[in-house]
């Protein structure tokens, strides 16, 4: 055992920054979460949490709490943009519970987040730190921020998301990829569909496009939908920017009338460009890491970013379990080639958008337990 707790430095406190955090905390590790934001905001936008991510998430104790918000769909239906036929009816509910050990929950980003953010005490989160730079030596890793303060830390993780400022220095220049299409995204009152109820959780699908629509809590008195939309010429990728309603009323006009009344009664949507990178030939550089988008940015058609970053961080709070300061870049490359496969798999697979394929290898997504999978290195 370790003489003393690694000091641990997270950069990001989004899902996977905090998943880590308190993962690392259960763990015995010293932990701080660097945030640049100056303070958690709610963002209006649903989330899937299937059953891999949930066991995850049991393991530091959020599995009650998220079920008390959240929807536990007993089927997601795949259908034709048009007419409404079934391509794919994916029965959940307690199937799901009696075969892969954890719900699928439906639920609002902004209360994962602060599930999340409940785990990790205030005391340990630094809010308004915006890293600029760092270097690593023999005795640990120094961070400087844009507000001219500094700190120190044993190990790094960067949980900075697609846009991470650490990734390049981990794993050299890359160039993100704009899909050629674009998200919009939001939640809204169910009442202002004025009494029309909607399926519980649907995938409306056409060939080039397609658009998914759940509840998010058992009151059903929320509605989140996302699209996925053809738009070579945009590229801001940013979760903020308002989209023309307008314009994605006409985009889907030849969809079922269900889609359309959604449409119809949202007064707003978010809208940002979809982008991929290929998988990254290293994770981590000595006493530095990254984690969740930074390393493995995917589509959201598996609904599995969250849960991938959650994953991570529940292997990487077993690997440096008990290190010492002998043992972090060791422990560091056993994360990443514990974690590399699966996550380049499901990253690849997420970009297809393919549902045979999912229909095929879902027990493999959702069977998976990140707090029992061997921690033997694949051959």
């Amino acid at each position: 055992m370790a003489e003393k707790p690694l000091s641990v430095a997270l950069i990001g406190a989004g899902m996977g920054g905090l998943a880590a955090a308190a993962m690392l905390l259960r763990k015995g590790q010293d932990v701080t979460v660097y945030e640049q934001a100056p303070a958690f905001t709610r963002l209006g936008a649903g989330i899937q949490q299937g059953p891999n991510t949930v066991k995850a998430l049991r393991g530091i104790g959020l599995e009650q709490r998220l079920r008390d918000v959240s929807f536990r769909p007993e089927m997601t239906r795949y259908r034709d943009a048009a007419d409404g036929t079934i391509r794919w009816e994916r029965l959940q509910g307690d199937t799901y519970e009696e075969k892969y050990g954890a719900p699928q929950l439906l639920l609002h980003r902004a209360e994962l987040h602060s599930a999340l953010a409940s785990k990790v005490p205030e005391t340990y989160i630094k809010l308004g730190k915006t890293l600029t730079g760092f270097a690593q030596g023999d005795d640990g890793v120094r961070m400087d921020f844009a507000d001219g303060t500094s700190a120190e830390a044993d190990v790094m993780i960067a949980a900075d998301g697609v846009h991470s400022v650490v990734r390049d220095a981990v794993a050299g220049p890359g160039e993100q990829r704009y899909t050629g299409r674009v998200a919009y995204r939001t939640t809204f009152p169910a009442s202002l569909m004025n009494g029309r109820e909607i399926e519980a959780s649907t995938k409306w699908m056409a060939d080039d496009r397609h658009i998914v629509i759940y509840y998010l809590n058992e009151a059903r008195d929320e509605i989140y939908f996302v699209t996925s939309t053809p738009e070579p010429d945009y590229s801001i990728e940013s979760w903020s920017t308002t989209g023309d309603m307008d314009e994605l009323r006409r985009t889907y006009a030849g969809f079922h009338e269900e889609v359309r009344a959604v449409l119809d009664a949202c007064p707003s949507a978010h809208k940002w460009a979809l982008v991929s990178r290929e998988p990254l030939p290293t994770w981590h550089k000595g006493r530095v890491a990254l984690l969740g988008d930074a390393c493995h940015p995917m589509t959201p058609y598996m609904a599995q970013g969250a849960g991938m970053a959650i994953e991570d961080a529940a292997i990487l709070a077993r690997c440096l379990e008990g290190a010492g300061q002998g043992d972090i870049t060791p422990a560091l490359a056993k994360y990443e080639a514990i974690r590399k496969p699966r996550a380049s798999w499901i990253q690849a697979a997420s970009g297809t958008n393919d549902i045979d394929q999912f229909r095929r290898e879902q027990d493999k997504v959702f069977s998976y337990d990140a707090w029992t999978a061997p921690l033997d290195i694949p051959g």
